[in-house]
Order: C-alpha cells, then sequence, then structure tokens
C-alpha cells in the first residue's frame, strides 16, 4: 500500500477491523451510537468519514487512535504544501473574521456544496476530490470541539444566489447556515446586493487572532493561497473588515435574508 493512506483504503480498513472482530454494521452501530445505515454508508463512501465517528471506533475497537491519525494523514495530504501553514492557524486561532465574496466560506460548507465546488473545471481526480471533501469537513470540527474560536462570517448576497451543485444542494446549504449561525460561536453576516461597492470586494480574505492576541491573514487567488503576517499588511486587511462590517446586515436580519433565498431554491 502506499505510505499515504487514501479514503478509500480508509474505508475498507473500517470495514476490515470490525468484520475482524465479529461486528455486524448494526452491532457496530449500537457499540458508537450510530445507526446501521450510517456505518454502512460510510463503509461504502455514500457518507464521508469524520473525525467523530472514527474517535468511536477506535474507542470501540481499541486501535488506539488508529482511525483518526489515518484520516490526520489524509486530511494533511489533502491540501495543497502552501495551504498548510495556515490550516495550523486556523486550528489554534481563538478567533476568525472571514469574508467571502463569491461563495459560502469553507467551515461553513456542505458535503454536496463542498463536493460540487471542488468538481467544476475536470482539475481534480475522483480521489483528489473525495480526499479534499473529508478534508474539508474535518476542518469543521474545530468549531465544535474545546475550546471553539468565534468565528464571523460575511459573504455577499450574491454567495448565496449563486447555484453550486443542484437544487437541492442549495437547499440543504441554505440550511446548514441557518443551523450553524445559531451557534453561540458563531455569527453569519450577509451584504444585501443592493449595497454600494466597498472594499472588501477586491477579494476574499481571513484574519486569524491567536491566544496572547496576535493577528495574522490568509489571502486567495486563482493559483494559491498566502500567508500573511506583515503588520502593516495585517493592519490593512483590518481596516478593510471594518469596511465590509459596515455594510452587512445585523446577525438577524441576516438569518432573514438567508431564509428569504432558501425558499428560492425550493
Amino acid at each position: 500500500m502506499s505510505q499515504i493512506p487514501t479514503v478509500t483504503f480508509l474505508r475498507s480498513q473500517l470495514r476490515r477491523a470490525r468484520q475482524g472482530r465479529g461486528l455486524s454494521q448494526e452491532e457496530l452501530g449500537r457499540l458508537i451510537n450510530y445507526s446501521s445505515s450510517q456505518v454502512s454508508a460510510i463503509e461504502t463512501g455514500d457518507r464521508p468519514v469524520n473525525p467523530d465517528y472514527l474517535a468511536r471506533v477506535d474507542a470501540a475497537l481499541d486501535t488506539g487512535g488508529l482511525f483518526v491519525a489515518m484520516l490526520e494523514l489524509i486530511r494533511f495530504h489533502a491540501a495543497p504544501d502552501w495551504f498548510r501553514p495556515w490550516e495550523e492557524i486556523e486550528r489554534e486561532a481563538t478567533a476568525l473574521r472571514w469574508y467571502e465574496a463569491n461563495a459560502v466560506p469553507g467551515l461553513l460548507q456542505t458535503e454536496g456544496y463542498a463536493r460540487a465546488m471542488l468538481g467544476v473545471g475536470g482539475e481534480l481526480t475522483a480521489e483528489e476530490i473525495e480526499a479534499r471533501v473529508v478534508a474539508r469537513l474535518a476542518r469543521q470540527s474545530l468549531l465544535t470541539g474545546d475550546p471553539r474560536p468565534q468565528l464571523v462570517a460575511v459573504l455577499e448576497e450574491q454567495a448565496l444566489r449563486r447555484q453550486v451543485g443542484d437544487r437541492s444542494v442549495m437547499r440543504d446549504q441554505m440550511a446548514h447556515l441557518l443551523a450553524v449561525g445559531a451557534e453561540p460561536n458563531v455569527h453569519v453576516r450577509v451584504v444585501p446586493a443592493a449595497s454600494p461597492w466597498h472594499t472588501g470586494l477586491g477579494g476574499s480574505f481571513i484574519l486569524a487572532r491567536l491566544d496572547g492576541g496576535a493577528e495574522l491573514a490568509y489571502l486567495d487567488n486563482q493559483l494559491r493561497g498566502q500567508t500573511v503576517d506583515a503588520p502593516n499588511d495585517v493592519a490593512a486587511l483590518g481596516r478593510r473588515w471594518e469596511s465590509v462590517t459596515g455594510e452587512a446586515l445585523p446577525r438577524r436580519q441576516s438569518a432573514r435574508l438567508i431564509e428569504e433565498v432558501a425558499k428560492t431554491w425550493t
């Protein structure tokens, strides 16, 4: 086998470990508080593997954290080299401020939305898409971890109305935004389409505050992303954040707008 496990290999090893203990999918499900259909969907690839499931399997089968470690390897190698430094910063952040002009931020994407977005253009193989989807969903666990960072995500209304995948993907994505946006550590705000030009429209960016107060930023372009640590540059992006939030609706009004947009996808 390759030294770097693939998602397909991880699924096969989950099935092999379960069968090696003489457990049916239903019996394993009872041990880890998952339904047999959920166990089946994860083993067959109809549902992405996730850190919670793997941690429960590791505990139930006493595998010493093997499957969680395999996911971390997949997650690490699925990310482009230039993204890995930011991913570590993201994990350590106590607060994240994310402005996205054209799409739903990655930490708030559903599986279907992420899969459809990554599949556009035909640049990635099916295995690469699967690995990146799994990695992206695994990143989202930081929003429910302990401690949890505060996330303020500001996105343009056009990002809610631009179709990614089919209409059911968009319906699910709107519902997910409303659900996760109701969590106390997540604020989702929307800039209405009628708002005038503001400096944030020059490009999406993320600001991260670390324990101790240090701030860093992340910028994306067509080819790669860049972690920014120069104080003057981070301060300039902070001023652009103020411009962005000055145009965004408050949290509750944003939720109402998302609800209105969701109706258009039914």
